[in-house]
């Protein structure tokens, strides 16, 4: 995972660099080339600061001498008006970073804030939020870390590290057990899900020896009979339109995860502002 995150975190701000700089900064060449400035970084809004590797990756790359302070951690809670970030460097290399810089901020503190806030209401019951791969194009490794920052927990990365047995899968394999042993035999070792829409799909994943299974849109009193039924044989995920409004409900039902696609699909960006001194 380590692996992963740094090769993501160099290639988006490669990308992002790249798609706002092409030929370079005009405008950036009204100051002196040998100008220093003083920058400071604060939130408008209450947020969970994430995102900060991928911030100073890009100021670096632009002044690799930049002297780069951080008033808070990443994960921490910061307060609206709060100054929670310094650097010191080249005015124009300040400058042509500050938008790409705030971007990833932004939108990663987003995130965490709104996964910190999922993570908090269900706090006093054993289940855990899960993300989904609903997310940006190009930016999963990065949406995804921001999720684990603000106390939630990752779903598989892609379609590369896990089994989801859905509805398509098991009618081109003719049943739940022909798809759990044919992937048994694709990828030893891999976890294997499978999601299900009833009770009786239900028992047939359980015997088919499936690890977790998703609960497709199962009312709470389903939910918590589908608890009781397995009895803890595999691990139990609910699924299916749940948002801030439900979540509680459902945690309350005994299911291991929730799943919820909001984490990373309706990321709505804090308000950031850089500013010289």
């Amino acid at each position: 995972m380590d692996a992963l995150l740094a090769e993501a975190i160099e290639a988006d701000i490669r990308k992002a660099l790249d798609e706002d700089i092409q030929s370079g900064d005009i405008t950036a060449q009204l100051i002196p080339s040998d100008e220093t400035a003083h920058a400071r970084v604060l939130t408008r809004e209450d947020m969970i600061l994430c995102g900060q590797p991928w911030a100073e990756a890009v100021f670096r790359a632009l002044d690799s001498e930049a002297d780069i302070t951080w008033h808070a951690r990443e994960g921490d809670a910061v307060a609206a008006n709060t100054v929670f970030l310094e650097i010191r460097g080249n005015a124009r290399a300040l400058l042509t970073a500050e938008r790409t810089a705030l971007n990833f901020l932004q939108t990663l503190s987003g995130v965490a804030t709104v996964a910190h806030e999922y993570a908090r209401k269900v706090a006093h019951t054993r289940t855990r939020i899960l993300d989904t791969r609903k997310t940006v194009p190009g930016l999963r490794q990065a949406l995804k870390y921001a999720v684990r920052t603000g106390g939630c927990t990752n779903h598989r990365m892609g379609l590369w590290d896990a089994f989801l047995i859905k509805e398509n899968h098991i009618l081109a394999c003719g049943s739940i057990a022909a798809a759990v042993e044919a992937a048994r035999r694709i990828a030893p070792g891999k976890p294997v899900e499978v999601e299900v829409e009833n009770f009786a799909q239900l028992d047939e994943a359980v015997e088919a020896g499936a690890e977790r299974i998703m609960l497709d849109n199962f009312t709470p009193d389903m939910m918590r009979e589908a608890v009781q039924r397995v009895s803890g044989r595999a691990e139990l995920e609910a699924s299916g339109g749940i948002d801030d409004a439900t979540l509680v409900q459902v945690a309350e039902t005994g299911v291991d995860f929730i799943s919820v696609g909001a984490l990373t699909k309706h990321v709505r960006a804090i308000d950031l502002s850089m500013r010289l001194q």
